[in-house]
Parts: C-alpha cells; structure tokens; sequence
C-alpha cells in the first residue's frame, strides 16, 4: 500500500507553523502543567486554538506518564466535517506535523477497518480535521519514549453505534495504551453562564454514567442559554469513552483544569469557548484488613510469643481462619511494649511467605533478636502488650506529589541499595516531605541526602492495630 502522510492542515492558525516556535511554546506549557499525582490511562484534552487551550491541554498531556513505553497511544475526536454510521482510522500513512513525523500504527488500523463494519478509512474525516492534529504536538513534546498513534474520528450520533465503537475498543483500554479524547465545551454562552454549563457537563462526566451524560446535555440544550450550540462538541467521543468505564468502580475520574476563552484576554467575555482537563485513572484496590483476621493475627503473635518464651510447641493453626488476606506476602512489623514502653520491634519488608506466618515469626524475632534488649523473660508476659503494622503492597510512583506524610510509608531504590521508614516514623519526628526523603534516601539507603531524586520511589501504608 502506498503511503500518504497526513500534512497538518492547522499549522499556523491553531498552532505555531514554525517548528522551532511550536516546540518552545509547547514546552513552556508543559513545563507550567498541573503535576501527575497519578498515572492517567486516558484524559480528555480541548482542541481549540493553543493561545485559547493550551495550557489547558498541556494539563491533560501532562497525567499521561511521560517515562511509560505504550504500546499505542489512541486519538479519538469527533468529526466537525463528514458524517456516516461509523468512524474513520487513518491507516494509509503516518501524521506530520512541523518538523517531526509520528507513527500511525496502521497495522492496528486496518485489522480494525477489515473486522468491523462501522470502521472504515474516510479521507474527509482527516484532510481538514483538526480534533487528532492538535493533540500531536504536546504528545511529541512530552512523552519521552517511542509511541505511535490510533487516530480515530467518529462520524455517527448513533447511539447504538457508539456503543459498538466503544466495545470494540474496549480490549485496549488498559495501562498498555493511552487513549486522548479530544473535545472542547461550551460553544458561544456567555462567560458566567458558560462557567456553569460546562461545571454541570464535566460534573456529568466524572459521575460516569452515560446516561446521566446524556441527559444532562439535554436538559442543558433546554435552559434557553443565549447562544448556547452545545454543551461539547465532542460529545460524541465522550460518549464512547463512558461506555467503556460506566458504572465501574474500576476507574476513577478527576477534574485537572477549567478555563474558558474568555479567561485568555484575548477575546471578549460575551462568545466563549469551554475547555477541561479531565483524567481518568485505574483505581487502585486497597489492601484491607477485617476485624476478625486482625483479631486471628493479634491472637497469633500473643500465641507464638507466649509459646516461645516458656519454650513450648506452639498450638496448631486452624487452617479453616486463613482467609485471602492472610495468605497474601505482605510485609508486617511486630511491636512489644512493656507498661507501655517500648521493648522490641523486628519487621520483614518483603516477605516471600504468608502474612500470618510473617506476624508469627516477628513475634518471636520482636522478643528475642533485637539487639536493643535482652530477650523477653517468662516473668515479662504479664506486662507486654502487641502492636501489629500491617503493610499495603508497594505503589510505585512517578512523583513525590502522591506522597502524603502520616499516610504513606516510602522505600527508596537506587541500584542495589534500598532503605524504607513506616509511616509514622515522619509525624513522630515533625518532618516535612523533603525531611523524611532525605532522612530515608541518606540513613537507611545509603545513597546521600539527595540520592531519593534519581532513585525509583514506592510507597505502602501500614494498617496498624
């Protein structure tokens, strides 16, 4: 097959058409971007004029992991020029814009053109098509690794067939991929009502539902706003990406940025424009603990110290109480106290056996093998009480934004070094964030104060009882 490039058609009226200046202006707004907090799976990015929207989009590039190899990176738009029951993928070459050249995979895009009937190659819906070309450059400009992309632009306001577009892409929306969903808001309301319409769309959005979508765009087409054309132009791309995480607890939605046209100065205030950033990220599941499999575990430990320290055969565990929870390696640490003062502590971090056998063999470790105290005497049980902390699997993080002192625990790896601090370790000595990084990365990693900045940081909570 021939290859066509697709020539960007809004150089110099959307976006610089110089390279140079396209590529200073993207990266100062990428540089001025809303942290990541979390690693967004898919975002949805405005599509106007960069003076407009900019910095807005830069906001919702930005939640994307700019360090993460993606196997594709998804651009879906919704047409403003062709109509048919269906979406066009661009599988005959590759996107360019000024000074670079990004990858189509039109492998990807054929496969789906020859398998499914509502996907087809619709040279109207690219030549003068805006939606995916905007988006390019900040993609360029920000992620660090190799990607290539899946321009989709859907032609239907089918709902039935938007559903169809959405289960057939659905498969691929995972941390494998990214996916860009390109739309603006409000078209031509007034500054203040426009502010209120879109706080409604994107409230309707984010309860992801679509039907509730759907309903709220009506109502709003209802409320007699001058000059409202629509709530978002997009909607039918949003639509597709509702479809694909409705109702599920699975995915999180979370508003990054607002701003409206007439926010820029550069416009008036009585025709704006509307523009989100929005994310979307897997919810992670939390490590949780019952109040009878923390009873079980308490049990245990006052069980094995008990048994340990009169030198007597521990009793057999009743294997009909090890739930899922108890079973998972996760680490643990077990604290004694002597009329409430400290005398033991032993923990294991990463542990390759069971919870419940991890807080088994602390117990006895905690009474005998820290080299702070003897080891505990028969006559001592009396007067120790246990504490058991708990530890959440590891979270790798990409910023110490995610990072919440009192909350969070971090481990800290540079090569073969590693050091980590519990959680309270932080609010028991008043430390800031930047406190407690140095603390761990120089005294307990070993890599010097200022090792944590180029080190991969994880975090864990610890669920203490």
């Amino acid at each position: 097959m021939a290859n066509f490039d697709r020539p960007p058609v809004v150089a110099g009226s959307f976006y610089p058409a110089d390279s140079q200046k396209l590529e200073k202006t993207v990266k100062k707004y990428l540089e001025n971007a809303v942290p990541r907090k979390e690693d967004a799976i898919a975002v949805v990015s405005p599509h106007a004029g960069y003076i407009f929207s900019g910095q807005v989009a830069a906001n919702a590039i930005n939640q994307i992991n700019p360090d993460k190899k993606y196997e594709n990176v998804f651009i879906i738009g919704s047409s403003h020029y062709t109509s048919f029951d269906g979406a066009s993928l661009y599988n005959i070459g590759d996107y360019k814009i000024p000074g670079a050249t990004v990858k189509v995979n039109k492998e990807f895009c054929t496969k789906f053109i020859n398998e499914y009937h509502f996907f087809q190659y619709c040279r109207n819906a690219h030549n003068q098509e805006h939606c995916i070309e905007v988006q390019i450059p900040f993609l360029y400009h920000h992620l660090k690794q190799d990607f290539q992309i899946v321009p989709i632009v859907i032609c239907t306001n089918t709902i039935a067939t938007i559903k169809q577009i959405s289960q057939a892409l659905k498969p691929y929306f995972n941390s494998k991929n990214a996916f860009i969903f390109s739309s603006d808001f409000s078209h031509y309301p007034p500054y203040e009502d426009a502010k209120e319409i879109d706080r409604i769309t994107a409230g309707s959005i984010i309860e992801n539902n679509p039907d509730i979508f759907l309903e709220t765009i009506k109502q709003n087409s209802l409320k007699n706003i001058e000059n409202l054309a629509t709530s978002t132009c997009g909607w039918t791309n949003l639509l597709t990406l509702l479809y694909m995480t409705q109702k599920s607890e699975k995915y999180s939605y979370r508003i990054i940025d607002y701003k409206n046209s007439g926010d820029s100065g550069l416009v008036g205030k009585e025709k704006v424009v509307g523009y989100f950033a929005i994310s979307v990220t897997e919810t992670q599941k939390k490590f949780s603990l019952t109040d009878s499999e923390k009873s079980f575990l308490k049990k245990l430990a006052e069980s094995a110290l008990k048994t340990h320290v009169k030198n007597e055969k521990p009793p057999a565990i009743d294997k009909n109480q090890l739930t899922e929870n108890i079973k998972q390696n996760v680490g643990a640490f077990v604290t004694l106290y002597k009329n409430g003062q400290l005398r033991g502590c032993i923990g294991r971090f990463m542990p390759n056996s069971s919870l419940y056998k991890v807080v088994e063999d602390m117990a006895i470790s905690a009474s005998s093998h820290d080299s702070r105290f003897s080891p505990v005497s028969e006559d001592e049980l009396k007067d120790i009480t246990i504490e058991i902390s708990v530890l959440t699997p590891l979270q790798k993080i990409s910023s110490i934004d995610q990072i919440e002192v009192g909350r969070d625990g971090i481990y800290i790896v540079k090569g073969s070094n590693s050091g980590t601090l519990l959680p309270k370790v932080a609010t028991d000595n008043g430390w800031s964030k930047i406190e407690f990084l140095e603390y761990c990365s120089k005294f307990k990693a070993g890599i010097g104060k200022d090792g944590w900045k180029d080190a991969e940081l994880f975090i864990y909570q610890a669920i203490v009882f």
